[in-house]
This record gives structure tokens, C-alpha cells and sequence, in this order.
């Protein structure tokens, strides 16, 4: 029984993992990142003082908070209202921009 649910499970994960992969486009992603530019900044890194940085964030994670904000389970004022516009390919399409950018990190000098 175990091993079926195993099997049950790793075939539904990678049943949503295909599916994302075959929605997501990155240049639409950047084009309907757009309008997200005004907290996010153009290339996901927040120019709002209370806006999370969304550059080089997991797609997946991107598409759990979104779906979150668009059904209700998350909320934030601006963000319900904007999730809540937004089609499962909207919501792939940007997740895929968001993540395909590259950030550095540089840790400071401590000497």
C-alpha cells in the first residue's frame, strides 16, 4: 500500500511539474512583469520599501504565493487585487521571468 502511495505521489508531482514546464513562457513572463514593476522593480528586485525581492525566486514558490493571494488564502491588499486578475498561464508565464533571472550574491569583507 505504501509503494502505491508513493508511486501515486511522485506521478502526480511530476504530472504538475510537466504541466508547468509546458505553460511557462519566460518573454511573456517579462512582458506581464510589467505592471508588477512598481513594488518589484523591472528585473524583481523591489523598489517598494514593504515589496519582497521576486529575482531568481523558485518558480514553484512564486506560483503557491500567487495562487494564495488569487484564491484568498493569502491575503495583502494590493496583491488580492492583483492576483485575483490573473490566469494559471499569467501566473506560470511570470513565475518562469521571475526565476530565470540571475542574482549574484556577495557576501561583505570581514577584514
Amino acid at each position: 500500500m505504501t509503494a502505491k502511495l508513493v508511486k501515486l505521489g511522485g506521478g502526480l508531482l511530476l504530472a504538475l511539474l510537466a504541466q508547468n514546464v509546458m505553460a511557462q513562457d519566460i518573454s511573456l513572463g517579462r512582458m506581464k512583469a510589467q505592471r508588477c514593476s512598481g513594488c518589484h522593480g523591472p528585473l524583481g528586485l523591489a523598489v517598494a520599501p514593504n515589496a519582497p525581492n521576486l529575482a531568481g525566486e523558485a518558480s514553484l514558490y512564486i506560483e503557491m504565493q500567487l495562487r494564495a493571494f488569487r484564491s484568498g488564502d493569502r491575503l495583502h491588499d494590493q496583491m488580492t487585487i492583483v492576483a485575483s486578475r490573473l490566469s494559471d498561464e499569467d501566473i506560470a508565464d511570470l513565475a518562469a521571468w521571475f526565476q530565470a533571472i540571475q542574482v549574484v550574491a556577495t557576501a561583505p569583507d570581514l577584514n
